[in-house]
C-alpha cells in the first residue's frame, strides 16, 4: 500500500520559490490560461470558461500544441535577445 506519511519534509506544501508542491506561480497559471483562451479563439474553437469535456480531443490538442509552439517561439526570442 501507499503511504503518504512522508517523514523527509518533501510533503510540504510550499517550496523554495513560494508555490505549492506541483503547482505553479498564480501569475504564470494566469497567463497560461489567457493563452488558452486566446488561441482558441484565434482557432475558431468554442472553449468556455470552467469543464469543457465535451470538447473534442482534437480540438484540445490543437489548443495544447499551439500554446507549446508559441511559448517555444518565445523562449527562442528571449534566448536571443529580442
Amino acid at each position: 500500500m501507499y503511504n503518504n506519511n512522508n517523514q523527509s519534509g518533501a510533503g510540504s506544501n510550499n517550496n523554495q520559490t513560494g508555490t505549492k508542491q506541483g503547482g505553479m506561480v498564480p501569475e504564470a497559471k494566469q497567463a497560461l490560461n489567457n493563452m488558452k483562451y486566446e488561441i482558441a479563439n484565434e482557432l475558431g474553437i468554442n472553449l468556455k470558461q470552467g469543464y469543457n469535456g465535451d470538447l473534442p480531443s482534437r480540438q484540445a490538442g490543437y489548443i495544447g500544441g499551439y500554446m507549446v509552439k508559441r511559448l517555444i517561439e518565445q523562449a527562442e526570442k528571449q534566448m536571443a535577445g529580442k
